[in-house]
């Protein structure tokens, strides 16, 4: 599905609201003035709030990474898939547990991919 190509400075969050950060490994191409990220960029995740009810109290059980699923299909950068604001995902937990896709708020406005 087309979309807008996300860059390093787009705002992405957890479900839970927390803010997510795109470490690059591209630092050619840009879009918007930020290096457009990719499907293998680590992203992670910062002060994720969610607990889990156990027993008489919780768990903590925060979002720290993001694994991308489906990027763009025809647009790559040195042989990767850029992400799109319609690329979809799943938050990790530490223990890998799924929490939820992630939120990608805001990104540039001018350049659309597939």
């Amino acid at each position: 599905m087309p979309g807008y190509i996300v860059q390093v400075g787009a705002a992405i969050q957890c479900p839970h609201a927390a803010q997510a950060t795109i470490t690059p490994s591209n630092q050619r191409v840009k879009a918007g003035g930020m290096a457009v990220a990719l499907v293998s960029d680590q992203t992670t995740v910062t002060g994720c709030p969610f607990q889990v009810p156990v027993g008489a109290g919780t768990k903590p059980q925060p979002c720290i990474k993001v694994m991308w699923q489906a990027p763009a299909t025809r647009v790559k950068v040195s042989g990767q898939p850029v992400l799109l604001q319609s690329s979809t995902g799943s938050c990790l937990s530490a223990e890998q547990i799924p929490q939820g896709p992630p939120v990608i708020a805001t990104t540039q406005f001018r350049v659309k991919a597939v």
